[in-house]
Order: C-alpha cells, then sequence, then structure tokens
C-alpha cells in the first residue's frame, strides 16, 4: 500500500522503507510511475531509507494545475521530504528524465547532498539528438505533442517544460564536487540513429566531468533501463556511491 501525502502543490503518490542515513531519493524518468523501481527498491531498502514517488500527474498523485518545469518539480520533491520528515543528506538517484531533476537539485541544494547517482539520464544538451531526425520524425513529434495542449492536465506535462528545465540548470549554482556515479547503457535503442545515439553517449561522458568524483559505470547488457536488465548492477553502483 502506497500513502499518500498532500501539500500546497498537491498529493503526491510515495513509497518508503528501511532506516539509515543518507536517504536514496529514487527519481523517476518522464511520466514513469514507482512500480519502476520494483527490482531494486527492497533491495536498497536494506542499506538505507529509500524513498519512491510519482510526480504530479502519475499514478494516484494530483494531476498538475501549473507548468512542470525543473523548478517546480524539485520544489514538490523537498516538500515531500518535508512532509513526510525524512531529513538530508540524500543520495539522489535520478533515472532518464529524472536525472535533470536529480542534476537541478543538486546545485540549489548542495549542502543536502551525499551523492548522485545518474541512471542512464538526461542530459541537457541531449534536446539537441532531436535534430538529427529524419525531418518528417520531427514533424510528427511536434504533432503529437501539440495534442498535449488541448488537455487541461497535460498542457502542463514535464515532457512540455524540458528546454526550460535545462535552461535552470544552466542558470543554477555549480554542481557540487560530491561523489557521482553516472550509469550508462551501451545497447542503442533500435529506432535510434546511430548519429543520435554517438550524441548522447557523448553527453553521458560530459555528465561524469560535473563532478571531480564522477565516475562511469557501463552497463553492456542494458539500453535505457538497466533497473529492469541488470538490477543488481544498479544496486551496486548505488550501494558504491553509499559508500564513496
Amino acid at each position: 500500500m502506497k500513502p499518500i501525502t498532500k501539500n500546497k502543490l498537491g498529493a503526491l503518490e510515495y513509497a518508503r522503507s528501511g532506516t539509515g542515513s543518507p536517504a536514496i531519493i529514487l527519481i523517476n524518468g518522464g511520466s514513469g510511475p514507482i512500480e519502476g523501481w520494483h527490482k531494486i527498491f527492497h533491495e536498497l531498502a536494506e542499506e538505507s531509507t529509500v524513498l519512491a514517488y510519482n510526480r504530479l500527474g502519475v499514478g494516484k498523485s494530483d494531476m498538475p494545475t501549473s507548468p512542470q518545469d525543473g523548478a517546480a518539480i524539485v520544489s514538490a520533491l523537498r516538500q515531500l521530504l518535508d512532509e513526510v520528515k525524512l531529513p538530508p543528506p540524500y543520495l539522489l538517484v535520478g533515472h532518464s528524465l529524472g536525472g535533470l531533476y536529480a542534476n537541478l537539485f543538486a546545485r540549489l541544494f548542495p549542502d543536502q547532498i551525499a551523492g548522485i547517482v545518474l541512471l542512464e539520464a538526461s542530459h541537457p544538451n541531449d534536446l539537441a539528438i532531436n535534430d538529427t531526425q529524419p525531418a518528417f520524425i520531427r514533424y510528427i513529434n511536434r504533432f503529437l505533442s501539440s495534442f498535449d495542449t488541448l488537455s487541461p492536465s497535460r498542457k502542463w506535462n514535464e515532457v512540455q517544460y524540458v528546454q526550460e528545465t535545462a535552461r535552470q540548470i544552466e542558470q543554477a549554482g555549480p554542481f557540487p564536487d560530491k561523489p557521482l556515479f553516472v550509469l550508462t547503457g551501451t545497447s542503442k535503442p533500435p529506432m535510434m540513429p546511430e548519429q543520435a545515439f554517438a550524441i548522447r553517449m557523448r553527453n553521458q561522458l560530459d555528465l561524469v566531468q560535473l563532478s571531480k568524483q564522477g565516475k562511469q559505470v557501463l552497463a553492456a547488457g542494458s539500453g535505457h533501463f538497466p533497473q529492469f536488465t541488470e538490477p543488481e548492477l544498479v544496486v551496486q553502483t548505488i550501494r558504491d556511491c553509499l559508500l564513496h
């Protein structure tokens, strides 16, 4: 049973287990539910306190009523942590789009961070990957995304504000010199062009340079979801960050 806590930004569904510090905060990928952590959640709870949650618009969390850019999402997460009385320091684990929010959180609140694991995480420069797609694919993407603006709630969806989140990261303070593990899947998604995949792999290496303590971990048997295909590697990487 996942409890729900409500703050001024809305009700958020979350799961919490384990004891100890630093608390491990699992930050989902874009529109992904907390069930996506099921292969690693309970094992991590044997290491320390672990919390996963659904952002607004996901699962049983409330629908958003305002733009879900990075600053809004980080603010909602901090309110959740206060509501459930889970004090810092935090070890942030950000998957995919959640990596942008972990990146921003760490810059805005460096004193609250014990470490960061970027799990197949988005890089602000990944936005340029769309430019490598054929013109027809770019048109379809724009066409489909336009339907989101027709829904009172979907128009506020985080995917509409990725560029703004990237801008906020650029304008935030420096990334803290804390333990940083960048876990990268090396299997190219079938529909991704080689050129786009090469850009993304370079961006993954760039993420490692955010901290002097940065280290890359390659998931040779995984694509974009190592927590599904190599859960033990993901757990071990988080454990290594805890012990770093």
